[in-house]
Parts: C-alpha cells; sequence; structure tokens
C-alpha cells in the first residue's frame, strides 16, 4: 500500500509504501471488540466497596430479651435486615482485568491501522516539526488539514515542542510508538502517523 506525505503546511512531501500485513487487512469487529474489552477492564478501578457486618459500628447489646417480645430473636442491630447494618455479600476492592493473549492484541493492533487505512482517515506526516511552537498557530494548521478529532502517533519519543503545544487541544492525543493502542486509534475520527512512527510501528509488529 502507497500513501503521500504530506508535511504540517499542507505540502507535499513524497510517498511511503505501507506493508499490506500491518495497514492492509480486513478488520474484523470481533477482535476489535475482545481487545477494547480488555483495555477497558484493565483500566476499571475496581475500588467499590461496602461495609460487612463485622465492619459497621453499633452496640454489641442484645436488642431485645429472648422470650417474651412476641417478636424475631435479634442478636444484633449490624444485621444486614436492619437499616444501616452490614451489607450481605457486596461489592469488594478488585481487578476487574482478564488474560488477553499477545496474539490477539497484536491482531487488534494491525486490524485497528487497518480500519483507519480503509476508511480514508490515514494520514502519514513527515516529521512533527513545528516553525511556531503556540498552541494557537497548531490549532490553525490542523484546521486547514480539516483534523478535527486526531491521534498522532510519532516514533520512539514525541517532539518535545509539538506535545507541548499540543497539551492544551482537547481534539489531539499524542502517542509514542509503543503508546498506540486499539482504544485511542477507534475513538478519533483521524490517525495521523509520522515516518518515524511508521517504521517503529512495523518494527513492533512484524
Amino acid at each position: 500500500m502507497k500513501l503521500d506525505v504530506i508535511t504540517l503546511d499542507g505540502g507535499k512531501a513524497g510517498s511511503v509504501e505501507l506493508s499490506d500485513d500491518i495497514f492492509g487487512q480486513e478488520p474484523r469487529r470481533d477482535i476489535l471488540y475482545r481487545v477494547v474489552r480488555w483495555q477497558r477492564n484493565k483500566a476499571q478501578a475496581g475500588t467499590h466497596k461496602v461495609k460487612t457486618r463485622t465492619e459497621v459500628k453499633y452496640s454489641t447489646k442484645k436488642i431485645v430479651r429472648q422470650k417474651g417480645s412476641g417478636g424475631a430473636r435479634h442478636g444484633s442491630r449490624k444485621a444486614p435486615i436492619f437499616r444501616g447494618g452490614g451489607v450481605y455479600k457486596g461489592p469488594t476492592p478488585r481487578s476487574h482485568g482478564h488474560e488477553l493473549t499477545k496474539k490477539v492484541r497484536r491482531m487488534g493492533l494491525m486490524h485497528a491501522l487497518s480500519s483507519k487505512a480503509q476508511a480514508g482517515k490515514l494520514v502519514i506526516l513527515d516529521d512533527l516539526t513545528l516553525a511556531n511552537a503556540k498552541t494557537s498557530a497548531l490549532a490553525k494548521q490542523m484546521g486547514n488539514l480539516g483534523w478535527k478529532r486526531a491521534l498522532i502517533i510519532d516514533g520512539a519519543t514525541v517532539n518535545e515542542d509539538f506535545a507541548q503545544a499540543a497539551r492544551n487541544l482537547g481534539n489531539v492525543d499524542v502517542l509514542p510508538t509503543m503508546g498506540a493502542n486499539v482504544m485511542d486509534i477507534l475513538k478519533r475520527d483521524t490517525l495521523v502517523i509520522t515516518k518515524a512512527g511508521v517504521e517503529a510501528l512495523e518494527a513492533r509488529l512484524k
């Protein structure tokens, strides 16, 4: 697969040959779903917690006498049937993460990249060098390029000036190659990868 390379100013900077094994696959929704579900579950905090009857604080005095009240023989206000009592089998802190094989995770990333290429939403950028490293100037450049909601993937490290200029742009995410993931790729309309990012991604996914 061959794509044109552009600059941040919108000019042409040659072309690049993309690997069909990585950018030319037929996207599978089931693989993408499994990887996104794995990412979301792994990120879930799991800090939900209720108090059991051993943790609530009440007097340990017996509520009513054992016999003669005409009611049940309750022994503790901490029981779950009382207002303010402990919760029976409620949620406790735990991890929601589950295992997913490296093979499926690798496939998911390749299918996410392929889905953007197939939809015509993949842009190859020469580099992230800015003549004017200001947020307002970068926002104007992106507006001229038609990038409304974009994920930008650079090489092993992200250009510091670009990262600082893009930091306050809510519609832009900037990641190094190792941070590229299925969920971030799918949730942004446009995927922008630098030439260094393409090389690093192909090396990572081979």
